[in-house]
């Protein structure tokens, strides 16, 4: 009896292993299936002839013929919006990306650890970006890849998740030729609305060649300089000046996120102005 019991007993646990191993790769079957589902959804949408529901109104049919042209392409983004989860895990985040009702999501999620999951195909339009607007973008949800970071806005970002994000960046990067200057923050793009990712190692991204930095050697702004003109070709919404100049603080000074211009803002200001002209 005692033999059998020994046998029985690392069967047992052999056992539970297998089952807790199934179960970690089938906790997101469901999503994955929704996912899989709306995916389809798209496909039947895009490859119907005629396009479906894209009639004009008091155009007869027979006068907008279809005729299928061969040079076409799919959505190719050309920002990457770099964000903080604001929650407490990326076991938290992947929750509220998998639920229906919250509404949101990213391409991408990075975990403390470096661990990096994929959620949205690059080619699809994620809901990440919200309400923004980035010099003539008003839809940066078309137009960018969603990166959230796990980070609870309240710590210091971690070397594997840095380490891990430069690899992912360098990726989009070369694969969709996005300029160094379209790799911004959310704050960036929703001044006074969002202000992440906080604290975030920009400097250390620009110099991997992702986003602008100021130079260490800064030059005096002339005169007549004019900030807001600055702020705005750099590419942030002005309508809220005050939201703007926080934002822009956020990003490149992080020091002092006040809402009003120092002499020594002024100098990076200046200094960045002439990087994205």
């Amino acid at each position: 009896m005692r033999s059998s019991y020994k046998f029985i007993r690392p069967c047992f646990y052999l056992l539970v292993l297998l089952m807790f191993g199934a179960c970690s790769t089938s906790k997101y079957a469901v999503t994955n299936k929704v996912y899989k589902k709306q995916a389809a959804g798209f496909a039947e949408l895009i490859k119907a002839e005629p396009p479906l529901n894209q009639t004009i109104d008091s155009l007869p049919a027979h006068e907008l013929p279809w005729v299928g042209a061969v040079n076409f392409g799919i959505r190719k983004p050309n920002f990457v919006i770099l964000h903080h989860t604001a929650q407490d895990s990326a076991a938290q985040t992947l929750k509220t990306f998998t639920l229906a009702r919250t509404q949101v999501s990213s391409h991408y999620v990075v975990g403390r650890d470096g661990k990096v999951y994929q959620m949205v195909n690059d080619y699809l339009r994620a809901n990440h970006a919200g309400a923004s607007k980035w010099g003539n973008e008003t839809d940066l949800n078309s137009s960018s890849v969603g990166i959230e970071i796990d980070n609870n806005g309240k710590e210091p970002f971690t070397e594997p998740q840095i380490k891990s994000l430069i690899t992912v960046l360098g990726a989009l990067k070369k694969r969709y030729n996005i300029p160094a200057a379209n790799f911004i923050g959310h704050a960036d793009i929703a001044p006074g609305r969002k202000n992440d990712p906080k604290n975030f190692p920009w400097k250390r991204l620009s110099e991997s060649g992702f986003g602008l930095w100021y130079d260490s050697v800064l030059m005096m702004p002339p005169d007549d300089f004019d900030a807001v003109a600055a702020l705005r070709i750099i590419g942030y919404n002005v309508t809220n000046l005050k939201a703007a100049i926080e934002a822009f603080k956020i990003h490149f000074v992080q020091t002092d996120i006040s809402q009003e211009l120092t002499p020594a803002d002024k100098l990076i200001l200046f200094n960045l102005y002439k990087k994205y002209m």
